[in-house]
C-alpha cells in the first residue's frame, strides 16, 4: 500500500496529514477554513484517495498560510507515497464540467515542477470568508512540493464555487490516472531511466 504520515509545524501552522494513495476516497478533513475543507474532500472522493488531514493556523489572519502550508504538506506526501514511481500511468487529465462552469485539468507526474493556471474568475467576490484567489496559491505550493507539472484551464463559468469546485473535482480524478498502475508498465514510465 503506497500510504504515508506527513506533519509539518511553523509558527503559523500544524498540520498533519495521512494519505492513501490506494484508498475507496474516505476522508476526514479539518482545516478550520469549511469551503477549503468542501474542496479538498471533493478532490479525496472523485480521486479515490483515502485522507486524514487535520490543520491548525493563524486564521484570525488570514487563510493564506494554512492555504498554502496545507498545499506543501499534500505534494510531498504524495511525493513519498508514489516511492520510486515504477509501473505508475504518471499522466493524468480530465475535463470536468460542474453546471455551467467547465475545468481541464492535466497533469504529469515528471519530477519537473511546473504549474500553468489559466483561471479568471468572473467577479472579485469572496465564498463566504475565502478568498479564491487562495487556490492558486495552494496549487503552486502543492506543485512545487510534489514535482508535478499541472496544467489547469477553465475556459468558462459564472458561479465562482461551480468553477473551483470543478477544479478540484478534476484534481482528484487526474492524479487517481497518474498514480494509478499500468500492470503493462515495465518500470519507470521515461525513456531517461529516471523521473
Amino acid at each position: 500500500m503506497r500510504k504515508v504520515t506527513i506533519k509539518r509545524k511553523t509558527k503559523e501552522t500544524d498540520i498533519s496529514l495521512d494519505l492513501n494513495l490506494d484508498g475507496n476516497g474516505h476522508y476526514s478533513v479539518k482545516t478550520s477554513i469549511p469551503f477549503f475543507d468542501h474542496m479538498l474532500s471533493l478532490m479525496c472522493k472523485h480521486g479515490l484517495f483515502d485522507i486524514k488531514l487535520k490543520a491548525k493556523g493563524d486564521i484570525e489572519i488570514d487563510d493564506h498560510h494554512t492555504v498554502e502550508d496545507i498545499g506543501i504538506v499534500f505534494g510531498k506526501a504524495l511525493k513519498q507515497a508514489l516511492g520510486d514511481m515504477k509501473g505508475i500511468s504518471r499522466y493524468g487529465h480530465v475535463s470536468v464540467p460542474m453546471d455551467e462552469a467547465l475545468a481541464s485539468v492535466s497533469l504529469d507526474i515528471s519530477g519537473r515542477p511546473y504549474l500553468v493556471y489559466k483561471v479568471e474568475f468572473p467577479k472579485k467576490a469572496r465564498i463566504k470568508n475565502f478568498d479564491p484567489d487562495l487556490i492558486e496559491d495552494f496549487l503552486q505550493a502543492f506543485v512545487s512540493n510534489s514535482s508535478v507539472t499541472l496544467h489547469v484551464n477553465v475556459p468558462y463559468g459564472r458561479n465562482i464555487h461551480h468553477i473551483i469546485e470543478a477544479v478540484f473535482k478534476g484534481l482528484g480524478r487526474a492524479l487517481k490516472e497518474a498514480v494509478s498502475i499500468d500492470k503493462k508498465m515495465r518500470g519507470l514510465p521515461t525513456t531517461k531511466g529516471m523521473l
